[in-house]
């Protein structure tokens, strides 16, 4: 394990760093800069590329930002709050995105694997197609679709529900609900799939034969081993869920890390576009370790090292 874990650790910051520097140079080819606007003219948008270092050699930035990036500095940000560290503005809305995402991942899951269990034992029948019909559409209907939909439903017709922020409770339930209603549906499927293909294997057949109870064959063998796929999935959408909706954010107006990105997108601060990437990278590598190891308490004869 502990070989596996060094091994593992070695090709994380490999990874981070690659995706640090397809960043950097991706954002270096979008035309102009932070500063270019209508309100500036070309003098004073010169002297703070100047202030910035931005008008040195592509090579130097590169350089100048790699040195930064091996001591933790992720830069500060030019434009959406002015010379204030990418690492305190991850620190101020991270933890938004991650309640958020907390909370919609939850409902996924408690939906999700019930559902999909459901579809598997009934086959066929309508439950399952019932079943089947809700998660090809909720795969298929964009976030933004259902964040609009369920607002004019919930919101402004019926008037139960706030659309704006998280000051309440009642506030979280339209973007936990949008958040999480797609991995919902994609982990329904899934493990539906999973589950039909484990219990028409011969150890499902051999306790069936030893009279063991359904319960006993559907919950301690078949869904045990059909969880695998669900896991490898819940690595990446947990980097992604946590670090925030980017459409859920923007429509629902959360202050989180998403809406940070997409706001830094539209203004070219470069450094929150770069930080908030590298720091997505290094959860999503973090979060599929943690699924690796699970894999192994999930299933014990999963080996590694190999």
């Amino acid at each position: 394990m502990a070989k596996y874990m060094i091994k593992r650790i070695v090709a994380a910051i490999f990874t981070v760093f690659i995706a640090a520097t397809i960043t950097f140079f991706l954002m270096k080819l979008v035309p102009g800069s932070p500063f270019t606007s209508e309100k500036t003219n070309e003098i004073a948008e010169a002297a703070l590329n100047e202030k910035y270092g931005l008008d040195k050699p592509i090579y130097v930035q590169y350089q100048k930002y790699i040195g930064q990036l091996l001591k933790g500095d992720l830069g500060i940000s030019y434009k959406l709050r002015k010379n204030v560290s990418v690492a305190r503005i991850i620190e101020d809305s991270f933890p938004i995105s991650a309640k958020l995402g907390g909370f919609a991942i939850l409902f996924a899951m408690a939906f999700g694997i019930p559902l999909g269990c459901i579809a598997a034992l009934r086959r066929n029948k309508w439950q399952d197609n019932v079943i089947r019909v809700m998660s090809t559409a909720g795969i298929a209907i964009p976030g933004f679709v259902i964040a609009t939909t369920s607002m004019l439903i919930f919101a402004l017709s019926l008037k139960w529900l706030p659309t704006y922020g998280l000051d309440e409770p009642a506030s979280y339930i339209l973007p936990v609900f949008t958040l999480g209603f797609y991995p919902m549906c994609y982990i329904a499927r899934l493990l539906r799939s999973s589950m039909l293909e484990a219990m028409g294997q011969d150890y499902i057949r051999t306790a069936k034969a030893k009279g063991m109870s359904d319960f006993v064959v559907t919950f301690k063998h078949a869904m045990r081993n059909s969880l695998i796929p669900v896991i490898t999935y819940l690595g990446p959408l947990v980097a992604y869920t946590l670090t925030g909706g980017f459409v859920v954010e923007k429509v629902f107006n959360i202050p989180g890390l998403g809406r940070y990105f997409i706001k830094a997108i539209d203004a070219r601060d470069y450094n929150i576009i770069m930080g908030t990437t590298i720091f997505l990278a290094a959860l999503i590598i973090i979060m599929n370790l943690v699924c690796d190891i699970l894999y192994k308490v999930v299933d014990p004869r999963i080996n590694l090292n190999e």
